[in-house]
């Protein structure tokens, strides 16, 4: 058997981030966000002007969201990874599923989206420097996650594509590079 190249070391060790991500909001760990992003993570999740700059704001703001609904569970799937020495960028894919049981309307709504990430290496390891995530789609009744709020997300179009023809994309870039 060989052995595990660096890049195949690091590659396992960014996807096992990117999932734990998901694991770490479903079972309210949100200490496990330490492990996962920067101090100074920069989180852009959506043109409604979701953008975080710090973690210990970020970890707050989804604590507080996620401690209102009654369950969720959030998928991360279809990891691509480009590591660039201490640098790295990903590109995922997600599902959330949301249950609110006293929502009027009907208790789920389930969004699918991606992620676009940029990872720097750190003497803990990997960690997500900048996190962009857009919803795609959504189905199910909206006043489960914006419950006193009209439910806005950014679908215009096919939002992959337009932000990719955009150069907007950290790990289109960086993999056009090579």
């Amino acid at each position: 058997m060989g052995r595990t190249s660096t890049a195949e070391h690091d590659k396992a060790a960014i996807i096992e981030i990117l999932n734990l991500y998901g694991f770490a909001l479903d079972a309210h760990q949100w200490d496990l966000f330490d492990r996962i992003f920067a101090k100074d993570v920069t989180a852009d999740f959506g043109p409604a002007g979701a953008v975080w700059s710090d973690l210990a704001s970020f970890k707050r703001s989804f604590a507080e969201f996620h401690s209102t609904l009654d369950n969720h569970q959030h998928t991360m799937m279809g990891q691509l990874v480009h590591v660039d020495g201490d640098k790295a960028h990903a590109f995922s894919y997600g599902n959330w599923l949301l249950v609110r049981e006293a929502a009027q309307g009907g208790s789920t709504w389930l969004g699918t989206g991606w992620y676009d990430d940029e990872l720097v290496r750190s003497d803990r390891g990997w960690r997500i420097q900048r996190r962009v995530c857009r919803l795609v789609s959504w189905t199910g009744n909206p006043l489960v996650p914006e419950p006193k709020a009209e439910h806005n997300p950014d679908m215009g179009g096919n939002v992959l594509r337009r932000y990719g023809e955009a150069g907007k994309i950290g790990f289109l870039k960086a993999t056009e590079a090579t």
